[in-house]
């Protein structure tokens, strides 16, 4: 693993710090995503789907850049990246109990589950659900556990196609991060959604069909 520090070449200075990993980064690289992340920083960061921008899901500067960055709908929610369930009620998630323990078997998994909340956060946007998911990277959950849940959002412009590798960045995104962290080329899929918050599930968009079947097989224990 390698890391380069400063403004890259041909671009602004606001983009400070760039890391390339492997398979995960460093100790030391995780540390310093971390500080970023709780100085209200916006990073970019590889999921085990495709790449994401993100920030605290609790720090409304942070939300609002994102918003500002994707020329986003500012009504419109996002995807929260947890380190465990614990975490998910911490924030405010209120899911009946039933429903979590069915999560929990599927998770760490590419399934986003919508779900009521206590009281919207920055996240949601000032929606009374959210769509979170436990991310089957154990680096990320590791993060996530530390630093707190993650706002995660494609790391595009709205109407723009998702970013499998950092060179692929639009250039005023690739301007606008506070850190890049390049870990090639991501041929993951966007995660399944599926919304938990009506009378009954309903898949928003399908994950890999035997997938789709475990989930649904899983869930039937809480319904």
């Amino acid at each position: 693993m390698t890391w380069a520090g400063g403004p890259l070449p041909g671009y602004h200075a606001g983009v400070t710090r760039r890391w390339y990993i492997d398979d995960a980064p460093t100790t030391i690289q995780l540390r310093a995503i971390e500080e970023l992340l709780r100085e209200g920083g916006v990073v970019l960061l590889p999921t085990d789907t495709i790449y994401g921008l993100h920030a605290l899901a609790t720090n409304e500067e942070a939300v609002a850049k994102i918003v500002r960055m994707k020329g986003r709908d500012e009504a419109k929610p996002f995807i929260a990246l947890a380190g465990s369930i614990e975490q998910l009620t911490g924030l405010g998630i209120a899911a009946d109990p039933d429903v979590l323990r069915s999560l929990s078997e599927i998770w760490p998994a590419p399934l986003t589950a919508i779900l009521p909340l206590r009281e919207p956060i920055a996240a949601s946007r000032g929606a009374s659900s959210l769509a979170v998911r436990i991310p089957a990277l154990d680096w990320l959950r590791e993060l996530a556990s530390r630093v707190g849940p993650l706002v995660s959002t494609s790391a595009n412009q709205s109407g723009e196609a998702p970013v499998t590798n950092p060179s692929n960045l639009a250039r005023p995104l690739h301007e606008s991060l506070d850190a890049i962290i390049d870990g090639g080329e991501r041929s993951g899929q966007a995660s399944a959604i599926l919304d938990l918050t009506g009378a009954e599930p309903r898949f928003i968009r399908e994950g890999e069909n035997t997938f789709t079947q475990k989930v649904w097989k899983t869930l039937r224990k809480s319904l």
